[in-house]
């Protein structure tokens, strides 16, 4: 009789241990969908025309130059004072910090040089978190406004005349943040000619580009890279279209139309 019990007991345990390893000891985890990310914002690139001077070899062409980051550029800075042609220079408050003997330049000549905001710490001015060229974003509303007002007071604060236009960072946008610099009170600065690929272009080719402009076109260039080829064909070109009889005009000095509601 208890071999027979010890058996059955024997049997039980044998069977529950069995049962138990079929069993996990926890349940799995959920699924968990992963956070879709936002999408991209829409950016747009705008483009400027200035009024067109309509007499045959003497196109009007507005030159505008971005001083980011960097040093002055002598050998474009010297060539527009030396052949007395005006232009419009787009300045940072980090550039302004660097460079006040170009500031100097600048201020003295007033009838050559139109100053004007390319913002506080160079960033673009996009109101979404996103990257540009690799350069994070000023990524909302109140970021891109610091970015306008900062570059703004900087300038004042150098004795510059309070700016009227901005360009921002790499030159794109998104729409929204279009709509609140202009309600800022600024005109945005597209252009027409890309002269030297963002200084990274060679002397050659930059020198061909801006010598091609046509009647109404505004050129964008750099005047922070004085390391770079661009600016040795930045300083031929203007004396190219010199040569031609070309109108230089400054933004302030003549009417324009901008794409993406970013002058009107």
């Amino acid at each position: 009789m208890n071999r027979i019990l010890l058996a059955s007991a024997f049997l039980l345990v044998s069977i529950s241990a069995a049962f138990a390893d079929g069993i996990p000891s926890t349940l799995p985890a959920p699924a968990v969908s992963p956070t879709p990310k936002a999408p991209a914002p829409k950016l747009v690139e705008p483009h400027l025309h200035i009024a067109r001077s309509n007499v045959a070899d003497h196109a009007r062409i507005a030159l505008t130059f971005d001083a980011c980051m960097g040093q002055a550029d002598e050998r474009i800075l010297s060539t527009l004072v030396r052949e007395r042609i005006p232009a419009t220079i787009f300045v940072t408050a980090r550039w302004l910090k660097r460079n006040p003997a170009a500031l100097a330049v600048f201020l003295q000549n007033p009838d050559l040089f139109e100053l004007e905001n390319h913002g506080q710490n160079h960033i673009p001015a996009v109101d979404t978190p996103t990257l540009i060229y690799g350069i994070a974003s000023a990524g909302s509303p109140q970021a891109v406004r610091q970015e306008v007002e900062g570059g703004a007071a900087a300038m004042v604060a150098a004795g510059i005349p309070a700016p009227h236009w901005f360009r921002g960072s790499t030159a794109k946008y998104d729409l929204s943040a279009i709509g609140e610099i202009r309600a800022m009170g600024y005109r945005i600065a597209g252009y027409s000619v890309n002269g030297d690929g963002g200084s990274l272009l060679g002397a050659v080719i930059t020198e061909k580009r801006i010598a091609s402009a046509k009647d109404g076109d505004v050129v964008i260039s750099h005047v922070n890279q004085p390391t770079h080829a661009a600016g040795e064909g930045v300083a031929k070109a203007l004396v190219d279209l010199k040569a031609k009889g070309t109108q230089f005009v400054r933004l302030q000095d003549v009417e324009d139309t901008g794409d993406d509601k970013t002058t009107e």
